[in-house]
């Protein structure tokens, strides 16, 4: 029986038997219970000044292959959103290229895909409302003309910019005037950025959920949905059930996502989300299947196959959670999809080895190791690279 090599925080190792995967099986058909997206990250060229201030060097072949990989799962594809190290290394013209490229895949694989539409091509730090609404109009005209579904993220630019919430409502209003298709509102909480405190115009989410709920009211036809990432399952629940029929609630809680996507068809309230989740980018397979129950009326089994994930997200995603993309990328080279566990800006150490050790233990544990075997070579010699025997 083949074993695991598993490092604790004091140092101490300790083995762990290496279970089988999932085999999982592809969907003959597309999903339908619920909408899914995941949010995939960029692979760098491994022999790339992929330093911290460098420019993006992107491994288009690996990072395009992936997209193409999450396709074939029948999940659909967000990109160039934080995942792919938005405002953390990936700079605006590789988010560009990054955008059109993943459409045309898209295009050819018969996927679905969004993208970011941001306002972080400006180089100055302070702008006014103004300016925002300008920066975000060029991006989102730029997502349309490649055909890819817009998501409109908060912007640090509109953060520092805005004094009230009517600032934030004057914003969405204009830009929204401007899409000529329908856009998805990108809620994301200070755990993945700090710099966007207070956005919507409070501090609480009681309040801010108001402007937001506001901004969908004024812009009737204009929302296709809103994306929650706040780590709080209640928040996510108490918008849902005020949103408008023809807008999709997709959930961006990593911590919580088996209930909120479950939602009533496992018992766990009323109605339920839709996902856009960096998490779905690293357990593709399994998000995969747990859908495919869904579809096929087994709740039980949705339980059985995507329930062991969540602790493992909850680790990828631990404090400080805007590291998470490290634990993304980690995954995607354990599972053969990357040549080289490297990440834009030198990302790739900014978690430690007994934090990667714990991840490697849940996906064993989850079955999200795609080929345990391969796994266990590249982590053993990750192990032995950094002086612990394995």
């Amino acid at each position: 029986m083949s074993t695991l090599r598993l490092l604790a925080a004091d140092g101490a190792a300790t083995d762990a038997a290496l279970n089988e995967g999932g085999s999982y099986a592809r969907p003959a058909s597309a999903l339908r219970s619920r909408v899914a997206y995941a949010a995939a990250h960029v692979v760098p060229k491994t022999y790339a000044d992929n330093t911290p201030g460098q420019p993006a060097d992107i491994d288009w072949d690996a990072t395009l292959a992936f997209r193409r990989n999450v396709y074939s799962w029948g999940l659909g594809v967000a990109d160039a959103m934080d995942t792919a190290q938005r405002n953390m290394g990936l700079d605006a013209a590789a988010t560009r290229e990054l955008i059109a490229r993943s459409a045309e895949v898209a295009r050819e694989e018969g996927g679905s895909v969004v993208v970011g539409v941001n306002t972080d091509h400006v180089a100055e730090t302070h702008i006014s409302l103004d300016q925002v609404i300008a920066a975000y109009t060029e991006q989102l005209h730029f997502a349309e003309e490649q055909g890819a579904g817009p998501v409109l993220m908060a912007s640090r630019h509109l953060a520092r910019a805005a004094t009230d919430a009517a600032d934030y409502r004057r914003v969405y209003r204009e830009v929204l005037s401007r899409a000529t298709v329908p856009v998805v509102l990108h809620w994301l909480g200070t755990a993945f950025d700090p710099e966007l405190a207070g956005y919507f115009g409070a501090e609480d989410w009681q309040t801010a959920s108001e402007v937001l709920l506001q901004v969908i009211e004024e812009n009737p036809g204009t929302v296709a949905g809103v994306k929650m990432s706040l780590l709080n399952a209640e928040s996510e629940i108490s918008v849902r059930e005020r949103l408008p029929e023809s807008v999709h609630m997709f959930t961006g809680d990593d911590f919580n996502y088996v209930s909120l996507i479950g939602g009533d068809t496992v018992g766990d309230g009323a109605g339920h989300s839709d996902a856009l989740l960096g998490a779905f980018a690293a357990i593709t397979p399994v998000a995969s299947a747990a859908i495919q129950a869904l579809d096929a009326g087994d709740a039980e089994a949705y339980l059985r196959i995507l329930g062991p994930t969540e602790e493992l997200s909850r680790q990828v995603f631990a404090a400080p959670t805007f590291y998470y993309k490290t634990g993304v990328a980690f995954l995607a080279w354990l599972n053969g999809h990357q040549p080289a566990f490297q990440m834009v800006g030198g990302l790739h150490s900014a978690r430690s080895l007994p934090h990667l050790s714990r991840i490697v233990e849940l996906a064993n544990a989850s079955l999200a190791l795609e080929q345990p075997d391969l796994a266990r070579e590249r982590w053993h010699g990750m192990l032995r690279l950094n002086g612990v025997d394995a």
